[in-house]
């Protein structure tokens, strides 16, 4: 099957080890970020969302109308916007960057965050809301006659939009948890469902889960997996080593500073998702071919933040791993976010490819033999 690397449309250089050097909201450098993932290999980039963060759909807009086939992830909290709104947002953003859009939607995974911006409901309350939502969306996305709704969140009448997307007949949805109730919800309505990277073994389990979740939900097809990872990578192993630690000290020098990003909750966190990389830090330092988890525990748990530390050729073998699980979308993101783009896709993302078209025509080839032994 084919694999996909995911990289960050960051709208500023800021990074959890060193301060921004300009405004939240830099144009040229976003634009610099963006065209240096798709000149370098990279599929598509997430638009990720901060309460207090520049606004990620008029920058991917921004994005989407300057570059040609990058690909757009594009993260959206129910709580901000009513979905009759959203979905044609979603449509038009669609339409600007000419069928390159999947929407990733995010429940919420403190109450703090969420209530920066008035959303008081609890965290299964939010996963049942963004269910309800979805569903909508993805209703306006494909309908062109008026319809009504009366939900546990949502109630509206003779509703239809003007603008559809470009895709037909919808864009992909994306979605990510790891609670049960975030299992149900996206176990029913993902197209792509997105883990933070943990040891193989546990990423098995997951998958497993959103598997029986889908099956639970009456699918017969299983979301697309991907997971999410912080590459640090130098041309020797030891050299990968070095910068790993160099990494930690600055992410705690950082914290200690107090001058983590805003969006950076204080505390122990709430979501499942960061309890589970807590939980693998406290447990040990390094897993598998490659996974450190130090930078996760650095961070107090804090979305994607285990690291994949060594050459090009240990990393992209350590992904690989991934991809045998069942994974075949990678997200990456380095902590110098330009430079990081750039030697991933130059030194890792070819190799990765290489040995998935290696696996694929293997397949391919025992496949047919298979067939042909059948019908001898």
């Amino acid at each position: 099957m084919p694999v996909e690397f995911l990289g960050i449309a960051a709208t500023h250089d800021g990074s959890e080890t060193s301060q921004r050097s300009g405004a939240a909201f830099d144009k040229e450098y976003t634009l610099k970020l963006a065209r240096a993932h798709e000149e370098h290999g990279w599929d598509r980039v997430l638009f990720a969302y901060g309460s207090g963060s520049p606004d990620p759909a008029p920058a991917a807009a921004f994005i989407a109308s300057r570059l040609d086939r990058l690909q757009i992830l594009l993260a959206h909290r129910p709580n901000v916007s009513y979905p009759t709104f959203a979905a044609k947002t979603f449509a038009t953003l669609d339409q600007i960057s000419e069928g390159r859009l999947t929407v990733h939607f995010i429940t919420g995974g403190n109450d703090r965050e969420q209530r920066r911006e008035g959303d008081t409901l609890t965290k299964d309350q939010r996963y049942a809301r963004t269910r309800e939502y979805i569903e909508i969306v993805k209703r306006i996305w494909t309908t062109h006659e008026p319809f009504d709704h009366e939900g546990e969140h949502y109630q509206f009448h003779d509703f239809v939009s003007d603008v559809f997307p470009a895709q037909q007949p919808r864009p992909n949805v994306s979605f990510g948890g790891s609670s049960p109730a975030a299992y149900t919800a996206g176990g029913a309505e993902a197209d792509i469902y997105c883990l933070w990277g943990e040891p193989l073994h546990r990423t098995a389990e997951q998958i497993e889960a959103v598997k029986a979740a889908a099956a639970a939900e009456g699918r017969t097809d299983v979301p697309r997996i991907q997971v999410a990872f912080r590459p640090i990578i130098a041309p020797t192993e030891e050299l990968a080593w070095e910068k790993a630690h160099r990494t930690v000290d600055a992410i705690r020098a950082r914290r200690e500073a107090g001058t983590q990003p805003h969006r950076r909750v204080p505390g122990s966190p709430e979501n499942t998702g960061s309890q589970r990389l807590i939980a693998i830090a406290e447990a040990g330092e390094r897993y598998d071919r490659a996974l450190w988890t130090p930078t996760a525990a650095a961070t107090g748990g804090a979305g994607n933040s285990n690291a994949l530390v060594g050459t090009p050729e240990t990393v992209a073998q350590a992904l690989l791993d991934y991809y045998d699980l069942g994974v075949d979308i990678l997200s990456a993101r380095g902590y110098h976010l330009l430079d990081d783009a750039i030697d991933f896709g130059r030194y890792v993302i070819p190799i990765v490819r290489e040995e998935v078209a290696k696996r694929d025509a293997e397949r391919a080839a025992l496949g047919t033999n298979t067939l042909a032994a059948a019908g001898a």
